[in-house]
């Protein structure tokens, strides 16, 4: 019998409880196993949390602190959202060692935007001043459309140039990470879908595919997740490039700036 590739799947120590129980039954529907990955359940240096997955979702929640990609303090203060510093460095953390692992990784939402964050990208803080001409759309159900590149990897995943999504978000991306390519927009030019260049599975989208069951193309998504999982636990595709490590930080090309919190 054929193991089933394990998922961690990233959240909160607080609430988050919907989000982990629809995304787990999405994973399991798609074969794989998710595992809970939290900041208290496993600690910042908890080598578990990322040596025995296969793959890693990266969950939506809080928005992602200001200090991590702006050097301004007042943007914080701005926000008017609760922040979650501890989730941030543990996540951070955990990403850093699934790109060195070369794993298949799906952000959602926040996650798509740490990913970005992580590759040396920057955030719109509060993405409500970008919808001047175009409405800002924000609902649990699939009522935003987004458009995707044709050549992109989601667009095969998907298979459709677009799509209508939900959408919960504060934040956006700003200016694109190293080795990232925006995929997917709105109506008003907004990033929706970031992936990375190359071999392998690593996209983010800004939507929550766990939220939406009921449609067909959201659920190939975490499919194909598993399936990319599968394939690499068993040897089939080999295992991403692993990162240069310098200075105690894995860099990709150039150095990456580190979280605040994970400062040496």
């Amino acid at each position: 019998m054929r193991r089933r590739p394990i998922v961690g799947v990233s959240g909160p120590d607080r609430r988050g409880a919907t989000a982990w129980l629809m995304t787990n039954a999405a994973i399991v529907r798609a074969g794989g196993r998710a595992r809970r990955l939290t900041p208290t359940r496993f600690g910042l240096h908890d080598s578990l949390a990322a040596e025995s997955l296969d793959a890693l979702v990266l969950g939506g929640g809080a928005d992602i602190g200001p200090a991590i990609y702006s050097a301004s303090q007042l943007d914080e203060a701005a926000l008017g959202h609760p922040l979650d510093r501890a989730r941030d460095d543990f996540e951070w953390a955990l990403l850093e060692r699934a790109l060195q692992r070369g794993i298949p990784l799906l952000g959602i939402c926040r996650g798509a935007q740490l990913l970005n964050v992580h590759l040396g990208g920057s955030l719109h803080g509060d993405i409500a001043e970008l919808y001047v001409e175009a409405p800002h759309v924000r609902s649990v159900l699939p009522r935003k459309r987004v458009y995707i590149e044709p050549d992109s990897r989601l667009a095969r995943i998907l298979g459709a140039t677009s799509c209508s999504v939900n959408a919960l978000h504060h934040q956006a991306v700003r200016r694109l990470g190293e080795g990232l390519r925006v995929v997917a927009r709105d109506d008003a030019g907004v990033a929706q879908a970031i992936e990375r260049n190359g071999p392998g599975f690593c996209i983010g989208v800004q939507w929550h595919p766990e939220f939406m069951p009921q449609h067909g193309r959201q659920r190939a998504l975490f499919g194909e997740l598993v399936r990319a999982a599968r394939a690499m636990a068993e040897g089939a595709v080999p295992r991403g490039r692993a990162n240069e490590k310098v200075d105690g930080i894995f860099v990709e090309g150039e150095a990456r700036r580190r979280a605040p919190g994970l400062r040496a």
